[in-house]
């Protein structure tokens, strides 16, 4: 492995994963570090919405909402198989918010950016009887789902072919610096053994922990202060039938999504919660939990209970000390930090952001740096499909693997064809039986995909598989992960 680089990049989230694709695709050489799995942090823990923010526009962020907006039109089109559209229903609490203000804001979302592939808002035709009060005006509008930690992977698997050199696993320790050159030294965390690597031009994306790796690698102060903001979230058996998802409203003015996952069941978050631990720390707490749940009881005929959840999970997100009071209200917008001199390589640091404009985060950053390296291609990730994307659409894809597939079960071509849209060739590649696809480990989980995610996806470990590349982890029993762990570990 060659230690001399243009850019060495730490942190293996969206931001990290991005700004990698776009600098290796630019034709600069690219090292990537990470010090657990890729997405294994915020990039996985997040609400799974490309969206513009609606909420957004009541606290004045209109670049940032219009922006967003933008981005969700171009991840739609290089991400098909990921990322597709969502209709929200958004019932009136005429208490907090008046129809019209609603309206008003729906209207400015319709048209703060150009929108080619979602249709206007509107105002729901009849009555939702899920809804305690089926008569209460509803309105509709759209957005877009998006499978989060599958963009981090994929995202990663694009720089990798592009050139760019990914060490997940691998912990960065110290960072430091000569006149022209960046060193930094990193621990693989599975043996123990250090690499060290050079290059002209050191990012920090390290998102919970962009402030303290000053403090830890770089041994001195941020330049930015950070607030932790905790979002939780609870998976239960799914709430209805329809394919829509709703946005509930609550007297703190906080928000609550009720989202469709996974076919058999529905997501419920989030909570904007200030937090001062360490963020590998972060859990839901039982006060997170009783909120999700009265929000839903109080919108919904079908009351829930701590005993159907399924699943649940938090995330810490790093965002920028704007000074609010309301965690809720803090900025989701991003600030990028270049510093430099002439005896100071460039460190460009990463503060803040959204999943939804981390291309065009990723695109800023290169072009920030881009008179460090003049010969450097310009922008190209707006319209080149991120791995397994290139396909016409859905529809004709699905209809394409299921002449070509006719033996595999529908629920698994259909999941295989939002996880990895064309590159499922490569994982049923010689394949033309179920049986051949070899050991069943429960779910839908085949041995056949297990080693896809090891050889082309960096898969180490049975969370890596059952939460980061699949969500399979919600149909496993125990005795089945067991099985899955000791055949990851080698003890078949």
């Amino acid at each position: 492995m060659s230690d001399c680089y243009d850019l060495l990049i730490i942190g293996g989230g969206i931001n990290g994963t991005g700004i990698a694709r776009d600098a290796a695709g630019r034709g600069l050489k690219v090292a990537l570090c990470e010090m657990n799995d890729l997405a294994s942090a915020t990039s996985s823990n997040s609400s799974k919405l490309i969206h513009g923010g609606l909420r957004y526009l009541e606290q004045g962020e209109f670049r940032l909402v219009k922006e967003a907006l933008a981005e969700r039109e171009v991840l739609l089109n290089i991400a098909p198989h990921i990322i597709w559209p969502l209709r929200f229903r958004l019932p009136v609490q005429r208490e907090l918010r008046p129809a019209w203000q609603i309206r008003t804001g729906l209207w400015l979302y319709d048209h703060l950016a150009r929108r080619d592939r979602l249709p206007s808002s509107s105002t729901l035709a009849g009555a939702d009887t899920l809804l305690f009060d089926p008569c209460q005006t509803v309105f509709e509008f759209f957005d877009a789902w998006v499978d989060d930690s599958r963009l981090v992977i994929l995202n990663a698997l694009s720089a990798s072919e592009e050139g760019a050199t990914i060490l997940p696993r691998h912990r960065c320790i110290s960072a430091f610096h000569d006149d022209s050159v960046w060193h930094i030294t990193l621990k693989n965390e599975i043996n123990g053994d250090s690499i060290r690597l050079r290059g002209k031009a050191l990012i920090n994306a390290a998102g919970p922990w962009v402030e303290s790796l000053f403090e830890i690698a770089f041994q001195r102060p941020s330049p930015h202060n950070i607030r932790l903001i905790k979002g939780s979230h609870i998976v239960v058996p799914r709430l209805h039938d329809h394919s829509h998802a709703y946005m509930l409203q609550n007297a703190d003015q906080r928000i609550v999504f009720v989202l469709p996952f996974e076919e058999h069941f529905s997501l419920i978050g989030t909570t904007d919660v200030e937090y001062n631990k360490p963020p590998e720390t972060a859990n839901i707490s039982d006060e997170e939990t009783q909120y999700l749940l009265d929000t839903v009881n109080q919108h919904f005929t079908r009351q829930l209970s701590k005993d159907d959840i399924a699943h649940s999970y938090a995330g810490v997100r790093p965002l920028m000390d704007d000074h609010q009071n309301q965690p809720q209200n803090v900025t989701r917008d991003y600030t990028l930090t270049l510093e430099s001199a002439t005896d100071f390589p460039p460190l460009l640091s990463v503060f803040g952001g959204k999943i939804t404009t981390y291309r065009k985060l990723a695109e800023n950053a290169l072009d920030t740096l881009k008179r460090f390296f003049p010969e450097s291609g310009n922008g190209w990730t707006a319209i080149s499909p991120l791995p397994g994307g290139d396909m016409l659409s859905r529809v004709t894809f699905a209809a394409e693997l299921e002449e070509q597939y006719p033996w595999l079960p529908d629920n698994i071509r259909q999941r295989y064809l939002r996880s990895y849209g064309t590159r499922t060739h490569t994982l049923l590649k010689n394949r033309h039986a179920l049986e051949e696809l070899g050991h069943h480990f429960g779910g839908e989980l085949y041995q056949a995909e297990v080693e896809y995610l090891r050889s082309f996806e960096w898969a180490r470990t049975a969370d890596d598989i059952l939460w980061r590349r699949t969500k399979q982890g919600l149909l496993l029993t125990p005795e089945q992960l067991t099985g899955l762990e000791n055949y990851m570990s080698g003890q078949r």
